[in-house]
């Protein structure tokens, strides 16, 4: 493994790479031409954003497959800032950065001299000479944050402030374009949820886990699938033994499972997303069955199913997504086949997305705002069915049509949206965010953040709706929509 200092470079290998900064840090990509400019705001992979063709961002590790990348990228930038908001890297340990190939193998570490004031750090870049692509270690510090890194990189981030009035809409956390960090929604922190993301998955024998949701609803009933290999005999065994209620196949799920089980076997490796870019949540999403909260095991090596269910045992990761009490469904497939010969597995955990689980996520979304207000000496926000629906509507058309912003494609606004459904309401705001695990972590990540802080803090709001939606390359979709 070769330690780089900054401005040493060393070949990559063909395939993907990952790169990895474990502790207290968000990991952020830019995806530039030589230039070192974006093309679009889709090019900034961050915590809001985590995915742009050939990048993916999974918790501390971001995987970046160069074959994969948008038409004319050169570069991929990788920079690192405090997972706490506002914390000078100068208070943390340094950053490091490990970068693995495809198979999981150390290629490189590089630990630049310890930042000071800087709150966003250039790491290192990944770039193409020829017909090669190459890392170099960098080092760059900002004080400004992600913002200022946006802005030198051509991200157009917009900070909207509207006027507020009795007739004139106040929409105090809505403008900015999707994935800029400068206004829409911003992440949680870094909570435990239902289900963990351990690193990204690596070569045989091994695997990876995913898994994402809100509070848990109760489930749907639905036909189970056939079990001939005794897998839920197995899974359920273990989620007796501590307490967590059995899971049942789902068909659904089953077929979703299949199908990345076959294109995993088709390429030769273990990957979180098929070759054409789709996530577990766009899979478990396009085969029908729509989730209040999901997660994933992706295994290669194991030739039967008790071995795959060992294996998924043997590790804390992977072991709490099969004891996840949350989870009522699963769906296993494995295929052996392809280049390497190899046996590739894919086990989904899913709880449907139901009215009841629907409302008691919005409820608790509800009840944690209201206790942030009542900690401001605020009165509580009543629940209006009529921005619960424009705020519903709101995360699923974000899904539906694969966007992330207060602005929707037809140019609809918040205060739009809420008219569309009704309310008369004489002043709105809204907050979105996308990839938040619980109510908790959505409303922790809101109070996080200044603009979205103060419409949860606004004493002219009265009413609330939320919605929620599974789905798209996040995961999860929330609105909050005030009305006063």
């Amino acid at each position: 493994m070769n330690e780089l200092v900054p401005g040493g470079n060393l070949p990559l290998p063909g395939g993907a790479v990952t790169v990895r900064v474990p502790g207290p840090f968000d990991v952020s990509a830019l995806v530039t031409d030589d230039g070192g400019k974006v093309r679009d705001d889709g090019d900034f992979v961050f915590y809001n954003q985590p995915a742009a063709p050939g990048a993916t961002l999974r918790g501390d590790a971001l995987t970046v497959d160069p074959a994969r990348l948008r038409s004319g990228a050169t570069r991929v930038t990788v920079a690192v800032s405090p997972a706490e908001p506002g914390t000078p890297l100068g208070r943390l340990p340094s950053p490091t950065l490990h970068v693995t190939d495809a198979g999981g193998r150390p290629l490189a570490r590089f630990t630049p001299p310890h930042p000071r004031q800087e709150t966003v750090l250039l790491l290192a870049e990944l770039y193409r000479r020829g017909d090669r692509w190459k890392l170099r270690a960098l080092g760059q510090g900002y004080a400004d944050g992600l913002a200022g890194l946006a802005r030198d990189f051509g991200v157009d981030v917009v900070d909207d402030t509207p006027a507020t009035g009795p007739d004139s809409p106040a929409v105090g956390a809505s403008g900015a374009r999707p994935g800029s960090p400068g206004g829409g929604a911003q992440r949680a922190a870094h909570a435990p949820t239902h289900a963990p993301t351990p690193p990204t998955a690596a070569r045989r024998p091994t695997g990876s886990a995913t898994g994402v949701g809100p509070s848990p609803g109760p489930s749907a009933s639905v036909p189970s699938a056939p079990d001939p290999d005794g897998f839920t005999a197995l899974v359920n065994s273990a989620r007796t033994a501590i307490g967590s209620p059995p899971v049942s196949l789902d068909p659904r799920l089953v077929s979703a499972a299949r199908a990345h089980a076959a294109a995993m076997a088709a390429s030769g490796r273990l990957g979180v997303e098929s070759r054409d870019g789709v996530s577990v949540y766009q899979r478990v999403v396009g085969a029908g069955y729509a989730y209040l909260t999901v997660g994933e095991h992706l295994v290669s090596g194991p030739r039967a199913t008790a071995e795959f269910v060992a294996y998924c045992l043997r590790t804390d990761g992977a072991r709490r997504i099969l004891h996840e009490p949350a989870f009522t469904h699963a769906g296993v497939a494995h295929v052996h086949d392809g280049p390497t010969d190899d046996t590739y597995w894919t086990a989904l955990w899913a709880r449907p997305l139901t009215p009841d689980g629907l409302t008691g996520a919005a409820a608790a979304v509800t009840d944690l705002t209201n206790r942030e207000r009542a900690r401001a000496g605020l009165p509580p926000l009543a629940a209006d069915p009529l921005l619960t629906a424009a705020a519903q509507a709101h995360s699923a058309d974000m899904v539906a049509r694969a966007f992330y912003s207060h602005t929707a494609p037809d140019g609809s606004r918040p205060w739009d949206r809420a008219a569309a459904a009704g309310s008369t309401r004489r002043s709105i705001g809204e907050n979105i965010a996308c990839g938040q695990r619980s109510p908790a972590e959505v409303v922790e990540g809101w109070m996080n953040s200044p603009g979205h802080r103060a419409n949860i803090l606004k004493p002219g709001f009265t009413h609330i709706g939320v919605g929620f939606a599974g789905g798209g390359r996040a995961g999860t979709y929330w609105t909050q929509l005030f009305g006063g």
